[in-house]
């Protein structure tokens, strides 16, 4: 294959033109082969951020960027495979819920995730906060345990879609995370390379959401839908809420933590149960199981109810190699040496819990990378005890932070105060789902 010269591309897209096929599959082929280095991929990136893409270029992109590595042949499973996606929120750890779920009701779930991305989670990260979970297979162990238990919880690697693996990280770290050609060419080409059927989407609306303004979600949106139909997929996609956190944990193991409690019939996050259970009954009604939204929910609710979905997980974790005893009994667990309490400064009522505050807090806690070498501690974060809409008396707890040492915990303690809007009043009620978007288009979400 003919290689190109880098700094000429670099230098035709600085200048406003379209790349062409060849051009693409050279720079993506050359960098994850480790040809190119990351000062220039940095500046194709910028570019790419500042430029944009049109609708071939990223098709182009995408394609490229799964012929970096191998592709996962499920075809000889004989329905329809589905996976759902989320671009990315603060506590937003519904893949560990949503996955197990639609898994036990005999769908399977093939699932190549990421890392946590600015002040957004991952869900890699919580996933290997369980000891001993390994993200790594190989592709043969990805379609063998697909097709043996239905579900398989994975990064990117050497063999799956490596190019994006290493794009991921240097996004991170150049501040072009909030690209829509290279989010849409980050999430389909991992989705493709998995061998679906279906891709529901979850795009997230607010202030910790990766576009916050709802125009620019739209865009995203949009452009999921269209090039994962090019490609040939099946792609419904959600608009949801990402003003305030996800659930009541931010951090990889206290959300883990609380995924176990509802898998297991407790917890108190509603919010986390509702948007679960709406996107397990989407998956069924793109599967081709479930008639209808509403049997789809009915039949994920039993899921949950009967204990089949922390069955799954339980099996699904076992399978990769986690110490299960964690799942089973989580108070084993090491936590951290240290913990700080901020409370309510006056009475009222939470107007909002700003999404954005609490995820950058919860990096500086340790729970995120600031750096693409950074490591996370896994047992960093914060519980919120509040949530918007419920009344709070002056020098009542507004959340417990978790941190390896006392100077992180005192360096965000005003940030998390200052995350907690009081108001007199209750907050006009939001809803979690906004809308949904299809190929024909964007409708009100009514069910």
């Amino acid at each position: 294959m003919e290689t190109m010269n880098l700094p000429d591309i670099i230098a035709k897209k600085q200048e406003g033109f379209e790349l062409n096929r060849a051009e693409i599959e050279s720079v993506i082929r050359e960098y994850s082969q480790g040809a190119v280095p990351d000062y220039q991929m940095a500046a194709l990136l910028t570019t790419i951020y500042f430029r944009g893409m049109t609708k071939q270029e990223t098709v182009d992109l995408v394609e490229a960027m799964i012929a970096s590595g191998k592709k996962a042949d499920l075809s000889h499973i004989g329905v329809r495979k589905v996976d759902k996606h989320s671009t990315g929120g603060v506590g937003d750890k519904i893949s560990l819920l949503v996955a197990p779920i639609v898994a036990s009701l005999g769908i399977p779930v093939p699932m190549i995730s990421g890392r946590g991305l600015g002040h957004t989670g991952g869900t890699l990260d919580k996933l290997e906060s369980i000891p001993g979970f390994t993200t790594a297979m190989t592709v043969k162990e990805f379609e063998r345990q697909v097709t043996e238990i239905g579900c398989a919880l994975i990064g990117q690697s050497e063999e799956f879609v490596p190019a994006d693996q290493k794009m991921y990280a240097l996004r991170d770290a150049t501040s072009t995370v909030k690209s829509i050609p290279l989010v849409t060419a980050s999430i389909l080409s991992k989705k493709v390379a998995e061998g679906i059927d279906a891709l529901l989407l979850d795009v997230k609306v607010g202030r910790g959401a990766l576009f916050p303004d709802i125009r620019q979600a739209r865009e995203l949106a949009g452009h999921l839908v269209n090039i994962g139909e090019e490609l040939g997929l099946e792609v419904f996609a959600m608009l949801t809420d990402m003003s305030q956190p996800l659930g009541k944990a931010v951090g990889n193991w206290l959300e883990v933590r609380e995924c176990i409690q509802i898998l297991k019939g407790g917890g108190n996050a509603p919010d986390l149960v509702e948007l679960s259970l709406a996107q397990a009954a989407v998956m069924q009604v793109l599967a081709g199981t479930a008639p209808d939204y509403k049997t789809g929910k009915h039949r994920a609710e039993n899921a949950l109810e009967s204990g089949a979905a922390y069955s799954k997980f339980l099996e699904i974790a076992g399978r990769q190699k986690a110490d299960v005893s964690y799942i089973e009994n989580p108070s084993k667990y090491p936590s951290n040496s240290f913990e700080r309490t901020v409370s309510a400064q006056k009475s009222g009522y939470i107007q909002i819990v700003d999404a954005l505050d609490i995820g950058k807090s919860a990096v500086q806690l340790g729970a995120g990378r600031l750096q693409k070498e950074d490591s996370i501690d896994y047992s960093a974060g914060i519980i919120l005890r509040k949530k918007a809409g419920e009344k709070v008396k002056c020098g009542e707890e507004l959340a417990t932070l978790y941190a390896s040492d006392e100077e992180k915990l005192e360096s965000v303690r005003a940030s998390v105060q200052e995350a907690f809007k009081i108001g007199q009043e209750p907050p006009p009620p939001k809803n979690l789902i906004l809308a949904e978007i299809t190929i024909q288009g964007e409708r009100p979400w009514t069910n």
